[in-house]
């Protein structure tokens, strides 16, 4: 389903994207988006109507859905939702989870605080409430090691395996094999998603596809365009044209 055919949004609200360090929040129409494997947690819930999710087989039909990292799926909806994507292994992340008891194979459904249908954010406030209620702060720490490695690629994306093993005092295979177990994704994967939210913030500050992509360290513009459909299963441009905003507020 295109963005013109969605169902008309609220007067107060526009197609909206959020962006604070390692989280990510899209409030707007469901854009007809196509089969894609994310690098991090998604949590979707549905305004308007339940979100039907296929993967692996298996057909979920919920309000509420959890979509974890590598998933292969296909999402549909025919009225507004909100998306939240959470830096794997942090405390959001972990607690996000824990809200969801039950599953359909890979996917879970049926978040425990049904009040964050009750409204789509239309500003900051709001979205940092929204936040608050889909996926509570929690007491969560990474191992220190992966911690620090996770900071150096959003500061430095180009960052090789071996440098980031040797700065944890890791075999390059044992460094990677913990990153995986601590973050529930692979390092290729989290260095790609900090690439495309350093890409997103640039967009925001201004910048157009070619600068946001040279930025953010993309071989090309095409080159992260391809990226941004797998991970979030549409286009940029298609994105761009729905008149999104994209925010980045502070205080996270």
């Amino acid at each position: 389903m295109s963005a013109a055919s969605a169902p008309a949004l609220p007067q107060t609200c526009c197609p909206t994207i959020w962006m604070w360090p390692g989280h990510a929040m899209y409030a707007g129409p469901g854009l007809g988006l196509a089969a894609h494997s994310g690098s991090v947690w998604c949590l979707v819930v549905g305004v308007d109507e339940p979100v039907t999710v296929v993967a692996a087989g298996a057909t979920t039909v919920a309000r509420r859905v959890l979509v974890p990292p590598r998933l292969l799926h296909q999402l549909s909806t025919r009225g507004a939702i909100v998306s939240c994507y959470f830096e794997p292994g942090s405390a959001r992340s972990e607690s996000c989870r824990r809200q969801f008891g039950d599953t359909d194979g890979a996917v879970g459904r049926d978040h425990a605080n049904e009040r964050i249908l009750t409204v789509l954010p239309h500003d900051d406030a709001a979205a940092r409430r929204w936040l608050d209620l889909g996926a509570p702060e929690a007491e969560h720490r990474l191992d220190s090691r992966i911690e620090a490695a996770t900071k150096q690629i959003r500061d430095d994306p180009a960052a090789t395996a071996r440098t980031l093993a040797e700065a944890a005092g890791l075999s390059e295979s044992r460094f990677l094999h913990v990153f995986r177990q601590e973050t529930g994704t692979s390092l290729r994967r989290y260095r790609m998603w900090s690439m495309l939210m350093a890409a997103g913030a640039s967009m925001a500050a201004g910048l157009n596809l070619t600068s946001a992509a040279a930025d953010a360290g993309f071989a090309s513009p095409s080159h992260l365009s391809d990226r941004f459909k797998s991970t979030f299963g549409l286009s940029a441009t298609k994105l761009f044209a729905s008149g999104v905003a994209i925010r980045t507020p502070t205080g996270l």
